[in-house]
């Protein structure tokens, strides 16, 4: 494990943890960010640019963002991909907290699970063949 971390790398890195095959979109005030590989996907995915984040004294680490506002299509995109999406959120007004800010994942979005969007025409579908019934007393 790496020394000397930020405290927001150290979240970061302790909720991706638990989401490691999905990519982690992140929530940093106005931007979704995404780090390490995570990053280096969604910035050739989305056609957007790869930048770096300092995480420590002498270290960096690959990074890219979007904003929240405009979320969606580049969610839209991601899934229409085939990747996991990972939403986590701030649970707490930065205002208002005292350190770092609390996060965690409020919704992982997949190819079928993602509904929001009409220009992904995927979903789920499942069908229950029930036993026929008779409606006339025996």
């Amino acid at each position: 494990m790496e020394e000397n971390l930020t405290p927001m790398i150290a979240q970061y890195n302790a909720i991706k943890n638990q989401y490691k095959d999905y990519l982690l979109l992140y929530r940093l005030g106005d931007f979704y960010e995404l780090f390490y590989e995570d990053a280096i996907i969604g910035a050739r995915e989305l056609n957007i640019v790869l930048t770096k984040k300092k995480i420590s004294k002498d270290k960096d680490i690959p990074m890219c963002g979007i904003p929240y506002h405009s979320a969606d299509s580049y969610i839209s995109k991601l899934v229409s991909k085939g990747y996991t999406v990972a939403i986590c959120e701030q649970l707490e007004d930065a205002s208002q907290s005292k350190g770092i800010v609390r996060r965690d994942v409020i919704r992982i979005i997949t190819p079928g699970t993602y509904f929001d969007n009409d220009k992904l025409k995927t979903g789920v579908v499942s069908i229950i063949k029930k036993e026929k019934t008779s409606l006339l007393p025996i």
